[in-house]
């Protein structure tokens, strides 16, 4: 199985060690990206908080797509960040960390507070197998109107639905679904919200 294939599926893969012409290809692809995710977030991180249009040109640069009425509180961190996409009206507070080693999905009216954390990568419970960098990655999907509290840590493979709290401190392990409140280490459902309405 390609390098390309096993990323896609899910599988445990490595970044390097490779002989097949197209997957060196791909790592040296992957190694750019991510050389340049963190040298954007390190521009992002060190423009002066006023100077607006310079951050905005950034976070264009960095993720993969942005809506519009985006604010992200410096420091950011991505692994990639061209492998992210943000809707509209999203806000985020200091510390936002995106390990985006598959996809992130990000919908409209999402805001997150301080220290949050979402990753799509993860590795083998097998120390051994760690050794020489086997990862997984496995894509997340955030809906709208999501309210993500400080201290969060979304893992791989989750899809947080629309209309949703997660209360801080949480690690969310397993999908939440629609109109609801999930609290705690492994988060769990505490509370039913109520249909979201198209309009305020």
């Amino acid at each position: 199985m390609s390098l390309e294939q096993q990323i896609a599926n899910g599988e445990v893969y490595r970044e390097s060690g490779f002989s097949d012409p197209e997957d060196i290809a791909l790592a040296k692809k992957l190694a750019h990206q991510r050389q340049m995710g963190k040298h954007r977030s390190f521009a992002y991180n060190q423009t002066d908080p006023v100077d607006e249009p310079a951050r905005q040109k950034i976070l264009r640069e960095l993720f993969g797509s942005v809506g519009k009425d985006v604010f992200i509180e410096g420091p950011v961190y991505t692994s990639y960040g061209n492998h992210t996409d943000i809707g509209d009206h999203f806000y985020a507070n200091f510390n936002f960390t995106v390990v985006d080693d598959a996809p992130v999905t990000i919908g409209n009216y999402v805001m997150c507070g301080p220290n949050v954390m979402i990753s799509v990568t993860g590795h083998p419970l097998e120390g051994p197998k760690r050794r020489h960098g086997d990862q997984f990655s496995k894509p997340v999907v955030i809906g709208d109107d999501v309210w993500i509290g400080g201290n969060v840590a979304i893992l791989p493979g989750v899809h947080v639905g629309s209309n949703v709290v997660i209360g801080a401190g949480s690690v969310v392990t397993h999908d939440v679904p629609d109109d609801s409140v999930v609290v705690g280490v492994p988060a769990r459902i505490v509370k039913q919200l109520p249909p979201r309405m198209d309009h305020v």
